[in-house]
């Protein structure tokens, strides 16, 4: 039942719809792939001066953050690269609610397969496009009009409250990690990833891998004096395939063991070569494999080493053996607890708003709750607005959903400052999952 304040609140979530799409736009037009963020973070501290928030930069290159054991290592730089957070009320004592979404996005190309340019937000039946509108900008812009809509209905934000907005969620992890290393940490995490109204309850494990093969370069006038790096590292691919499948065939915790296919394998990049008339001197192909929560990110580096070790053997090659390198994501999986009062507060604001209780997500992806997990013991969820083809051509998110996250964080809100919600001042995890950490 939603009282009088309550019904307020919504009232100025829907005036502020408007400004809503408005800042998702904006966010859109700044195609923040990786190195390239700075466009979609200046977006966020002019809208956090529009709308009266502080702003603070919080810096990847901090002191001491290199050496964090949870930070995946970058073949890049970190000179210069930050998040922007606000913070409301940091010195008060009660429980801190942290709202966290990231700005980055995945590259759009080849962009010729768009119907329109990805960094020009438009709208057709009830949706809006671009690269990014769904993962994650249409979520960032209803958190942080969230916090206005309670403001503007009259209603005193008391207690501590921080917004992220973060970078490297799509390949690191590092943007959320670097606010927690620097202390920017609070009691719940709530983010509004695009997997809909309802509770985000597990994320697998995530591995990122490089393989490098060299060939014997030569003259295609004599292709047979050559040995072809494009061609051979192809003869890998069933290797990892085999991986995939040994993965998935492995005991996995519960639910994921009611899961057919959880741990997926991507090989997502591929490149060799350097010219059309030579026999090419070298290949490289990137990839990303899945792992249930309980495995170590260490114990499958070294299956990937064991099995391109077997492979090379295998082909009986002359060559050396390919080089394997780990870059990006080395994530853990974990399983959320989802009784604990700030999920049981989401479930009920949820309920309160469609009338009936939310259905539950588990997860065969990774997100940033996995450095609130492994940095602090911090429990939080995803819920967020719908969204689809994420990664893919004519990426677009339901406008309807977006103006549902509002209100329902906008009541979660509202209603977080109520001691009764909290049976201390951190959501701790429960007892299975810390046996899986």
């Amino acid at each position: 039942m939603l009282t009088d304040i309550e019904k307020r609140i919504l009232e100025r979530c829907d005036a502020l719809m408007l400004d809503t799409l408005e800042l998702t736009q904006d966010l859109v037009r700044s195609y923040s792939v990786l190195g390239q963020e700075h466009s979609a973070l200046n977006t966020i501290e002019h809208w956090y001066q529009r709308l009266n928030l502080p702003s603070e930069r919080v810096a990847l290159d901090a002191p001491g953050f290199a050496d964090n054991p949870h930070r995946a290592p970058t073949s890049w730089s970190n000179e210069g690269r930050y998040n922007v957070i606000s913070r409301l009320n940091s010195d008060s004592t009660k429980p801190h609610l942290v709202l966290n979404g990231h700005l980055d996005v995945v590259p759009a190309e080849p962009t010729d397969m768009w119907t329109r340019p990805p960094w020009e937000p438009w709208q057709k039946d009830g949706w809006l496009y671009g690269r990014g509108a769904g993962d994650m900008k249409a979520g960032i812009a209803a958190m942080i009009m969230a916090v206005q809509a309670v403001r503007d209905a009259g209603v005193e934000i008391d207690f501590p409250l921080t917004l992220q907005t973060v970078i490297e969620e799509e390949c690191t992890g590092n943007g959320a990690l670097a606010c927690l290393h620097q202390g920017y940490s609070g009691d719940f995490v709530l983010i509004p990833e695009p997997f809909g109204a309802q509770i985000y309850s597990g994320q697998i494990g995530v591995l990122w891998f490089r393989l490098r093969l060299d060939g014997i370069p030569a003259h295609v006038l004599d292709t047979r004096a050559g040995n072809n790096a494009i061609e051979q590292i192809q003869h890998y691919l069933p290797a990892f395939k085999a991986l995939e499948d040994e993965i998935n065939a492995l005991p996995r915790p519960s639910p994921y063991d009611a899961l057919d296919h959880p741990f997926n394998l991507s090989i997502g990049k591929i490149e060799g070569g350097n010219w059309a008339s030579s026999v090419p001197a070298h290949a490289i192909l990137e990839g990303r494999v899945g792992f249930p929560p309980g495995m170590s990110a260490d114990d499958v580096m070294n299956r990937v080493r064991e099995v391109v070790i077997q492979r090379h053997a295998e082909l009986g090659s002359d060559g050396p053996v390919p080089r394997v390198e780990f870059h990006g994501f080395r994530s853990e999986g974990h399983l959320v607890d989802v009784e604990t009062p700030a999920i049981r507060l989401l479930s009920r604001c949820h309920e309160d708003l469609v009338g009936e209780p939310p259905a539950h997500y588990l997860s065969t992806c990774t997100t940033d709750l996995r450095a609130f997990h492994v940095q602090g013991g911090i429990n939080g969820t995803c819920y967020g607005p719908v969204a689809q083809r994420i990664h893919g051509v004519d990426e677009c998110v339901e406008i309807a959903s977006i103006h549902h996250v509002l209100t329902t964080y906008a009541l979660f809100i509202s209603r977080w400052a109520n001691a009764e919600h909290h049976d201390d001042h951190r959501d701790t995890l429960n007892t299975a999952e810390r046996s899986l950490t």
